[in-house]
């Protein structure tokens, strides 16, 4: 058996494999009325087939735990009961193919209220259904709205929205949650230099920094099950320490063990492990598993299981990214956009047996078994 298809037992759930669909943002749920922010028909096929496709574990992407968290009025939401009840359909139908459902829980900070990223990805207005985006400091990513700086009082209200929606994640049938720290978004935005400018207790040193990141995960491993792990996922670096010509400082693969290993003291089991997404012009040199060696880092230095992720494309890059330890799992994106099935041609191709749904694998074997005959 290969590496990439070995099963991964984090606490008592056992994930199928290492080939995990990454959360991707399809900006397509609905933008107004009863059903706002509830996944559609879209998402149920959307991530029902890379379950069947042979995805171990498949992520829904970053929910917002309020309106106003989510990037975009058209992105997913999970703060009431309508929300939850078409989340439970696409649980059942992604565990009907014997992979685990997972959710990605989400802020987006000063990065929200924004237009659909194929339109024109700028501010909305409130005329055009936006809002006034959130931050640690009043200080706008690049290109977008003012942010208004949170209050004290506010930190702690958020720590309840997150603690709030991973109750109904777990109601829907998750069987994984996982905090939302990458990307320039709202957690991410406190743990950065370049965008937390406070000077209380949720700002200035690092452990100020890290303050209201280990409050949600707190109060989420709090209410999720003590049986089902909880992911973190995280951007390792910023991109700006790594060239010296950018005199800003920025977040580092450094900093990103030191959380790691605090995260891992707050229940935390498993580090998904990006980068970027705090600046838009920082130098990045994306390139095949570009993103491996902060995964690995994090995973060696500090002993959390990490995913790996950033330009996986072929079985054989999975499998040694696995095998060699780098990191525990990898997560695919565009990938299985491209090729939803591509976990079952992966397990052919490194000798595994693929595990077909079985109205297609009668098909799919017989055909090969002919051919080789």
């Amino acid at each position: 058996m290969s590496a990439l298809f070995t099963p991964l037992k984090l606490r008592s759930l056992e994930i199928p494999n290492r080939v995990w669909m990454s959360p991707m943002c399809m900006y397509s749920a609905a933008p107004d009325g009863p059903q706002t922010g509830a996944p559609t028909d879209f998402h149920l096929t959307h991530l029902a087939s890379r379950a069947a496709g042979g995805a171990g574990l498949v992520m829904a992407e970053a929910t917002g735990v309020r309106p106003d968290g989510r990037i975009s009025p058209w992105d997913l939401g999970l703060w009431n009961d309508r929300q939850q009840e078409a989340f439970a359909r696409i649980t059942a139908a992604i565990r009907s193919h014997g992979a685990v459902p997972a959710i990605q829980l989400a802020h987006a900070g000063r990065k929200a209220s924004v237009d659909k990223p194929w339109l024109s990805d700028r501010s909305l207005t409130e005329s055009e259904g936006g809002w006034l985006p959130v931050s640690p400091s009043a200080e706008p990513y690049p290109g977008l709205s003012v942010p208004h700086e949170l209050t004290g009082e506010e930190i702690q209200q958020l720590v309840r929205d997150f603690a709030d929606s991973a109750r109904r994640a777990l109601a829907a049938g998750f069987q994984v949650v996982e905090v939302h720290g990458a990307h320039g978004y709202l957690i991410n935005s406190f743990l950065s230099p370049v965008s937390n400018h406070r000077t209380d207790a949720y700002g200035g040193s690092f452990e100020n920094r890290l303050r209201f990141p280990l409050q949600v995960v707190d109060a989420v491993r709090e209410v999720w099950p003590e049986e089902l792990p909880v992911f973190f996922r995280t951007s390792a670096t910023d991109w700006l320490t790594e060239n010296p010509e950018d005199p800003r400082e920025g977040w580092t693969g450094e900093d990103t063990v030191r959380l790691a290993e605090e995260l891992r003291a707050h229940g935390v089991d498993l580090l998904d492990v990006s980068t970027g997404g705090m600046v838009p012009d920082a130098k990045i040199p994306a390139g095949f598993n570009y993103q491996v060696p902060f995964a690995a880092q994090a995973r060696n230095e500090s002993g959390i299981p990490t995913a790996a992720v950033g330009l996986i494309i072929e079985p054989e890059q999975a499998e040694e990214v696995v095998a060699s330890g780098e990191a525990d799992a990898v997560m695919l994106g565009r990938q299985l956009l491209r090729k939803p099935y591509w976990a079952h041609h992966a397990a052919t191709e490194l000798g595994d047996e693929a595990r077909w749904p079985e109205q297609y694998g009668y098909a799919v074997v017989r055909r090969a078994k002919n051919k080789k005959s």
